[in-house]
C-alpha cells in the first residue's frame, strides 16, 4: 500500500503494515477471501469459478464470479474507489471470436432493461453495485444492476463495456470501457477499471459483485467467453486498488484450487 505524494519512508511504513496485516490473516484465507484493513478502509475481496474440475492442458468453459466489499471502520462512507487493476492467471483464457460487440455510446442513455435489449447479443456478464452518497443529512445508500457487454477492440485488445444507472440523488447512467490487455509472464490478462465519479464525486462504492460467463456459437464452432485449464492445481489473480484520497492497496492476491480431470 502506498499514498501518493509521500516519500520512500512513508511507503515503506505502509508496505510493512500490509505485511503485518497479511500475517494476521488465517492460512486458509489463501484459498478464500482476502481482507485488508487500514484506518480508513476495510477491503474484502473474493473470486471463484465453476466447474472446479478442469483439463490439465486444454481449456474448458467456466463461469467466473467475484465480489468486492469496501467499508470504513467505525462507520460512514469510505473513500471513493477510483481504479481497480486485476491480473488473471495464464491458465485462464478469453475468447471473443465472432461475439457481437456493444459500444458505450449505444447504451449511454438507456435504462438497464433498454441496454440489455439493445445489446442482447453482446452480454457477457451481470452483477450489482452498491454505494453511499454523502449528502448534508448524512450518507444515503444507492445502487444499480450492472451489465457487462463485449466491447469493441482497442489497440487489438478485447474490452468490456460496463453499464449502470443510479437514481440517488438523481438519475445518472454510466457506460464505460474496461480494456483487457494480454501480457507476458505469470498473468495472462490485465483488466484496468477506471471508475467514473458517482453522484458528482459524492458517491463511494461499498459493494461490487459480478458473474461472467457466456457460451455461444460462431462460425459453426461452440465457444466460451471465459475458459480455463488446471496445469498446477492453482488459479491465481492479483489486484491493485486506488482510492480518491490517494491510498493505493496493492499485493492483494487470491489463489483458488482446481482439480485435474
Amino acid at each position: 500500500m502506498r499514498r501518493r505524494g509521500k516519500g520512500r519512508r512513508g511507503r515503506r511504513v505502509l508496505l510493512l503494515l500490509l505485511a503485518i496485516l497479511a500475517c494476521a490473516i488465517p492460512a486458509e484465507a489463501a484459498f478464500g477471501a482476502a481482507m485488508i484493513e487500514t484506518r480508513e478502509i476495510r477491503l474484502r475481496l473474493n473470486a471463484d469459478f465453476q466447474p472446479l474440475n478442469l483439463p490439465k492442458k486444454s481449456f474448458a468453459p467456466v463461469e467466473f464470479e467475484g465480489y468486492l466489499d469496501i467499508t470504513r471502520p467505525g462507520g460512514g462512507a469510505p473513500p471513493a474507489l477510483t481504479q481497480v487493476v486485476m491480473d488473471f492467471d495464464r491458465d485462464g483464457r478469453l475468447d471473443v471470436a465472432g461475439l457481437p460487440t456493444c459500444a458505450p455510446e449505444q447504451v449511454a442513455d438507456l435504462s438497464t432493461e433498454e441496454a440489455r435489449a439493445t445489446c442482447k447479443g453482446a452480454i457477457v456478464g451481470s452483477g450489482k453495485l452498491e454505494a453511499l452518497v454523502s449528502l448534508p443529512g448524512g450518507p444515503v445508500p444507492t445502487g444499480s444492476a450492472l451489465t457487462l457487454f463485449n466491447g469493441p477492440r482497442q489497440e487489438g485488445h478485447p474490452t468490456v463495456v460496463v453499464h449502470a444507472r443510479i437514481t440517488v440523488p438523481a438519475t445518472q447512467t454510466y457506460a464505460f470501457v474496461v480494456p483487457i490487455e494480454k501480457r507476458p509472464g505469470e498473468f495472462r490478462y490485465r483488466a484496468t477499471v477506471n471508475l467514473p465519479e458517482l453522484a458528482g464525486g459524492l458517491g463511494a462504492i461499498t459493494h461490487l459483485d459480478v458473474k461472467i460467463g457466456r457460451r455461444y456459437t460462431a462460425g459453426g464452432v461452440k465457444r466460451s467467453y471465459v475458459a480455463a485449464r488446471c496445469s498446477d492445481h492453482i488459479l491465481r489473480s492479483h489486484g491493485i486498488f486506488t482510492f480518491a484520497n490517494g491510498l493505493v492497496i496493492e499485493g492483494v492476491g487470491l489463489e483458488k484450487y482446481c482439480a485435474q480431470r
